[in-house]
């Protein structure tokens, strides 16, 4: 079988049919995924193990194939005709290779995402800590991305990134852009962010954050006169500042609510919700820290921040079931996508 051909083939079907996913497995036809949706494709024949393992060496050629048969599992990225970039993902179900990858979007601006203008003033300062957080596939890398085109183009600025693995490629415009792949420019997260403290850094995004050490070190960055950038899967503000506060040990937790307090300066929460009119539209939520967020933080009280946010609208909070109560009466979602995607159905129902 013609691997090469057969590769363009499923990634012409991933671009041509405006998907997000394709998924490649053994003992079955591929499967793209539309506005959520997944969809066989029907006109593609069954693949099985040594099909899967072909395609993959197309996309990764055969030393690095043979490195993933021996660990099971492997990122990588990838461009398809010089203009889109992938992220795939190969692992091993049952014994049998699959491969899972995300066609990175092309990059786009803050009207075109329908994201709220408010993210340009936190891509414009010049030092904390801000978080688009929420779960897998609901666009948080390419906020974050629109957000490092913003600094790109209006300041020169040094920014460093840190990915596993790299998503968007940017071209440089008035800023200076190193982007560093994991496994690829350094070994992990950690070293890497220590390293930008000697990179006269301006910048810092941070693809990921898995562990206490990785937090803490974008912490002290953030104080230390940086703008850091970053994602966690969690649903919400709250949950993502208890989420960074249990990662580390008891002992320290005093010491991260400080830290996290002073140097906090957002956190955007986002979902992707099937439009009417077909394609996906971003519900959020947004907290901004002021002094009642920081003061709840520093005392234990981080139940108390969804409140403030609900009752902070003037300050350019935004609510998530308010955005969601938006969302359906200007006739772009579904009442029943609002209460699907709500954290706090019950609290929607009310506000109806």
């Amino acid at each position: 079988m013609d691997y090469q051909n057969l590769a363009e083939e499923l990634l012409n079907s991933l671009v041509n049919e405006n998907a997000s996913d394709l998924h490649i497995g053994s003992d079955r036809r591929p499967a793209i995924r539309v506005d959520g949706k997944l969809i066989f494709l029907e006109n593609k024949n069954i693949l099985k193990k040594e099909d899967v393992l072909g395609v993959l060496n197309v996309f990764i050629g055969p030393e690095r194939v043979d490195k993933f048969i021996q660990e099971k599992e492997m990122d990588f990225s990838s461009t398809f005709k010089g203009i889109h970039q992938l992220r795939g993902n190969a692992f091993f179900q049952r014994g049998l290779p699959s491969i899972a990858i995300r066609l990175v979007p092309q990059a786009k601006t803050f009207e075109e995402l329908n994201l709220p203008i408010i993210l340009k003033d936190f891509a414009r300062r010049k030092q904390g800590f801000f978080l688009v957080v929420g779960p897998v596939g609901q666009g948080k890398s390419t906020t974050l991305s629109t957000m490092i085109n913003l600094v790109n183009k209006e300041s020169t600025s040094h920014i460093i990134t840190i990915e596993d693995p790299i998503e968007f490629v940017y071209k440089p415009d008035k800023s200076i852009i190193d982007q560093r792949e994991i496994g690829v420019d350094t070994n992990d997260f950690l070293g890497a962010l220590k390293s930008t403290f000697r990179e006269d850094v301006n910048v810092i995004l941070i693809g990921e954050m898995r562990d206490s050490a990785t937090i803490g070190a974008a912490v002290t960055a953030a104080e230390t006169g940086h703008l850091v950038l970053s994602t966690l899967h969690t649903n919400n503000a709250s949950q993502t500042i208890d989420r960074i506060i249990d990662s580390f040990p008891a002992d320290q937790q005093d010491q991260i609510r400080m830290q996290l307090a002073s140097s906090l300066i957002g956190i955007f929460s986002q979902r992707l919700i099937p439009r009417i009119t077909g394609g996906r539209v971003p519900a959020y939520e947004l907290l901004i820290n002021n002094n009642a967020i920081a003061n709840l933080i520093r005392e234990k009280r981080t139940h108390e921040i969804d409140t403030v946010i609900e009752t902070s609208s003037r300050e350019g909070m935004v609510d998530m079931n308010r955005c969601l109560i938006d969302l359906v009466g200007r006739g772009e979602i579904t009442m029943e996508s609002a209460y699907q995607h709500s954290i706090n159905p019950k609290a929607l129902e009310q506000m109806f």
